[in-house]
């Protein structure tokens, strides 16, 4: 379970709260989404489970000895690696591998990453974060650029792979969050919310 418990931030020399009084639970295994209006907190909420960020109060309760692995808005990947090198940077070469091709990038697995393209370096970070068997799997919009197809089965195998994962996701597209089938928490006067997990 995740838990926010009324937590205040505000970034260095930022004027206005980020958040305030902000609570909520994630139950273990649940698929959500981060609702609310641009600057609301929803990318902050990421970077604090992540530990990127400490709230001012507050506290961010994780189960003890959980893994994160995540997609950033930013590709975030190392230019100086192929494709393959950093899928396989936190998994085995056999995950890697698989999802890669799960993906459509089998053909590119020795590639720079300077030779691919928009969507390929998104598909890549989302191998990346995928073949990584954390617990927590947090989706920062995570399949921005790719045409619907694409973006379909990416869902698609992202749902597979993180089936046993809690899945926090933010988006703005509400066809991509219902492909996602997440319940939603709304970050607008960081009310106090619940998601409920589902029998998917």
């Amino acid at each position: 379970m995740i838990r926010f418990d009324t937590v205040d931030f505000t970034y260095k020399n930022g004027r206005e709260p980020v958040l305030s009084a902000c609570s909520f639970t994630v139950p273990r295994g649940a698929r959500v989404r981060l609702a609310g209006p641009s600057g609301c907190g929803k990318t902050t909420v990421l970077r604090l489970i992540m530990g990127l960020e400490r709230p001012r109060r507050g506290k961010v309760l994780l189960p003890a000895g959980a893994t994160i692995s995540a997609v950033f808005q930013e590709d975030r990947l190392i230019p100086s690696c192929t494709v393959f090198e950093n899928v396989a940077l936190f998994s085995d070469a056999e995950r890697a591998a698989r999802i890669l091709d799960a993906l459509g990038l089998a053909e590119k697995k020795d590639a720079g990453i300077s030779d691919l393209s928009g969507g390929m370096k998104r598909r890549t970070a989302l191998a990346r974060a995928l073949a990584h068997p954390s617990d927590i799997l947090l989706l920062d919009e995570a399949f921005t650029g790719l045409d619907r197809e694409t973006k379909e089965n990416a869902i698609r195998i992202t749902l597979q792979e993180a089936a046993e994962r809690t899945l926090i996701s933010v988006t703005h597209d509400d066809n991509e969050a219902a492909l996602l089938c997440t319940e939603t928490i709304s970050l607008a006067g960081s009310r106090e919310k619940e998601a409920r997990k589902e029998n998917f």
